[in-house]
Parts: structure tokens; sequence; C-alpha cells
């Protein structure tokens, strides 16, 4: 079980804050708007009514007590950013910040966030692959290492690990170095 705090509860807020919950985590939800928090409020574990781009709010969420913190604003470029420097300025663990254009991703990234999510565009990319083929029924980009197949059935593909970097996959190193395939 994770802690994580999701400021911004538009659409991508309140489907992650859903999502979360669902997960078993605990999750502190904040906006400025009133109406946006006390629709939720029942879900998550706890909730604030504040604005997030005063430091003294901020700061009063005890930001340090999360493992996430998900900063969901897109509309507002300037608060997005200003959110995202001051959570990495008050020792926030992990910061993932949603984008909404390419260039604020550019610049979340430059501003400290951990992580950017591009909600919409990775969206599109996963409905244009997906429907493009008639037999794909779910995608995921491998990095190192990626299942695919259906409940009970599976491939698995793994590409030579570098020696240096950790694995993604616990214990399959040690399984693919003794296999004599490279």
């Amino acid at each position: 079980m994770k802690s994580i705090l999701i400021i911004g509860l538009g659409r991508f807020g309140r489907h992650l804050c859903r999502k979360f919950m669902s997960l078993k985590n605990e999750v502190m939800i904040v906006d400025r708007d009133e109406a946006a928090v006390t629709a939720l409020a029942d879900e998550a574990t706890s909730a604030q009514i504040a604005d997030c781009t005063d430091e003294n709010a901020l700061r009063a969420l005890g930001v340090k007590n999360f493992d996430l913190c998900f900063v969901c604003i897109g509309s507002d470029f300037a608060s997005s950013l200003l959110i995202t420097s001051m959570l990495k300025d008050m020792g926030a663990a992990r910061v993932v910040a949603k984008a909404s254009q390419d260039i604020h991703a550019k610049l979340l990234l430059r501003n400290g966030a951990d992580a950017v999510t591009y909600p919409e565009k990775q969206l599109a990319k996963w409905a244009a692959i997906r429907y493009t083929a008639n037999h794909i029924f779910s995608y995921m980009e491998p990095c190192r290492a990626a299942t695919i197949g259906s409940p009970g059935t599976s491939i698995c593909w793994r590409w030579p690990p570098a020696r240096t970097q950790r694995s993604c996959c616990a214990g399959f190193d040690a399984l693919w170095m003794n296999s004599g395939l490279f």
C-alpha cells in the first residue's frame, strides 16, 4: 500500500483517485474547487480544499509523508509548473505531473517532475495500435521485458540484460544469464 497525494480533480485526477483507492492505497485529494472535493471526498482516504499554488497551503499537506505526489493540472500551465517545483523543493519523494502539450511535458521535467504523464497522447497511441490490427486485444510497449497473452497463457520475451543495469524482472536475470542463449 502506498500513500498518494493527488492535486487537481479534473477528469484525470478523479479517475486516478478511484483507481488508486480500488488498489487499496491511501489517497489524499486536494483541489481549490470545493464542489470537486466534496463530490469525491467519500471515495478518498482524506480530502482538502486548498489552493496548492500557495506555498503555506502546500506545506500544510505534509508532502514528505507521501510516496507519490500527482499534479493533475493540465489546463493551467503556470500553476502546474509552480506546484511541481514546490513539491520537489519541499522534499516530495516522487512527483508525477500531467502534461497537456509536448512543451508542457518538457518544462515539467526540467522543473523537477520525476515523470510526466500525457493521458490524451498516451491513450491515442494505444488506441491507434489496438484498433489497427484485428488480433491485438491489448498493447504494452516493451522496455527490457514484456509479457503478452490471454489469462492463463502468456509469452515472455527478454532482451539480454546489460550487466551494469538493474533488472525490472526480479529473479529472471539469473535464469537468463545461465541459459546460454547469448
